[in-house]
């Protein structure tokens, strides 16, 4: 029978577990979806348990072969509070959630631009999505759950507990809370019990334990960003990649690290850094965009391919993360006249989530100290050949699509198979596996852009007036 190599993604809509072969070929892939739920404006949950079952329903229905390695990766600054036994006390408080906007501004009000670049090594932002903020919003408004709670986890975490026993995290994981050294002292006492609340910290390719019916070994995994990092092969110097989820990431590796305001630079691995920055809508424009027109997102997509290139979207549906970091800012489509047709709306979503990659990718090249020549592109969204070309006219750079698109499950998968011993580090493991399926240059110049950056600046004042009362 096959070996193979499992990667798991708990992702913001979805649990993907993916087998792949040896050398990286997808061979089989089972998603079980969930819900969000938005109780309140501004707030973003999910019930735990819902990873639970989709994780135990995705490893049951992938097969056949031999499993010889197993990863796990999820999305990041998503926070459940659970008791000793692993039994979720609160609904998670997912990325998107900004609840604890104003927690975390009286958090970062207590650091001086000083404080910052010696804590943290750089301008920084405690956002709402920020664990201590998280952990704070806790301790105020469920101090029940907050007193019972004996551990603080991400999603990967508390699968990696359910399905091993053994509880840590990793070091890619700990935005703001954690560097090389291990926690930050004076981050991780912004609250009172944070501390003891934190997961031990452990390599991502170091090994939690067997799981019950693989005949293998889990290994720690990291946030799903990172875990794209290594499937899209952005290990080397000059190498970057867009990962195109229900948000967008933008990464890129140098051996330099040039303290970059907006977006977040990693732990160095063998001396290679990783600069990257999230925003907070790339999928889920396009979703809100199918649910307010009626159309499904093959037909926004379609709709798209007709459309006019002359009017901007801003995807602030939530506020915005990198580069820009205010939780106050709120979406808007521009330059609409009664010329402006339903197809040149659903252009603009495509081309507006491109552009804040490329604002992104900006302030990413800095931190590099280089201009990134090419992008792998993946995740969900690399599926389109359409939003591939669109990225490349906006970016102004080729663009390259993976034969996986979904490099997160297969980034999961290559630190499964190091902790297996299959191969001897991420870095190698995607050197021998992410294949270029597809290149697609830029064939036209996207004149929008800079009014895209204006747009913000002209708007900011607006939005702060109107979402700091009404969020």
């Amino acid at each position: 029978m096959r070996e193979v190599m499992l990667g798991i993604d708990v992702g913001t809509t979805a649990v993907k577990v993916a087998a792949f072969g040896l050398g990286g070929e997808p061979l089989a892939a089972h998603t079980v979806g969930y819900p969000i739920h938005r109780p309140r404006p501004g707030w973003a949950e999910q019930d735990a348990n819902d990873w639970w079952r989709g994780v135990q329903e995705g490893l049951k229905a992938v097969g056949p072969g031999t499993v010889r390695a197993a990863g796990i990766v999820s999305q990041v600054n998503t926070h459940v509070l659970v008791d000793e036994e692993l039994n979720p006390l609160t609904p998670a408080i997912i990325w998107q959630d900004q609840r604890c906007a104003a927690i975390a501004h009286e958090i970062d009000a207590r650091f001086t631009a000083a404080d910052k670049t010696r804590v943290w090594g750089g301008p920084i932002v405690l956002d709402a999505s920020f664990v201590g903020a998280r952990a704070e919003w806790f301790a105020r408004n469920v101090p029940d759950a907050w007193g019972r709670a004996r551990w603080i986890m991400s999603p990967k975490d508390f699968i990696g507990a359910k399905l091993t026993g053994r509880i840590a995290t990793d070091l890619l994981s700990g935005v703001r809370i954690a560097n090389e050294g291990g926690y930050i002292p004076e981050a991780a006492a912004v609250t009172d019990g944070l501390w003891e609340r934190l997961p031990e910290i452990l390599p991502p390719e170091a090994v939690l334990g067997p799981v019950t019916g693989l005949d293998a070994e889990l290994v720690v995994g990291t946030m799903d960003a990172f875990g794209a990092v290594f499937g899209a092969a952005t290990t080397r110097p000059g190498r970057g990649m867009i990962s195109c989820g229900t948000s967008l990431v933008v990464a890129g590796a140098s051996t330099e690290n040039v303290p970059t305001a907006g977006i977040v630079t990693f732990p160095p691995r063998t001396g290679l850094y990783v600069h990257a920055g999230p925003t907070q809508a790339a999928g889920d424009a396009v979703r809100w965009w199918s649910r307010t027109t009626g159309l499904s997102i093959p037909e926004v997509f379609a709709d798209a391919a007709d459309g006019r290139s002359h009017v901007i979207f801003t995807p602030y549906l939530a506020g915005e993360r990198a580069p820009l970091w205010d939780s106050t800012l709120r979406a808007s489509f521009l330059n609409v006249s009664s010329a402006t047709t339903r197809a040149d709306l659903s252009r603009a979503v495509l081309e507006g989530v491109a552009m804040s990659g490329r604002h992104v990718l900006e302030a990413v090249e800095k931190a590099c100290d280089t201009p990134l020549k090419a992008l792998a592109f993946c995740g969900g969204g690399a599926r389109s050949d359409l939003w591939a070309q669109i990225h490349a006219d906006v970016l102004q750079r080729p663009v390259h699509q993976l034969r996986v698109h979904d490099s997160a499950a297969l980034g999961a998968a290559l630190l499964g198979a190091v902790g297996a011993g299959i191969y001897p580090d991420a870095e190698t493991a995607a050197e021998a596996t992410v294949e270029v399926k597809r290149t697609f240059e830029p064939v036209t110049s996207n004149e929008l852009y800079e009014v895209y950056v204006e747009t913000h600046q002209a708007l900011r004042a607006v939005h702060h007036r109107l979402n700091t009362t009404n969020p």
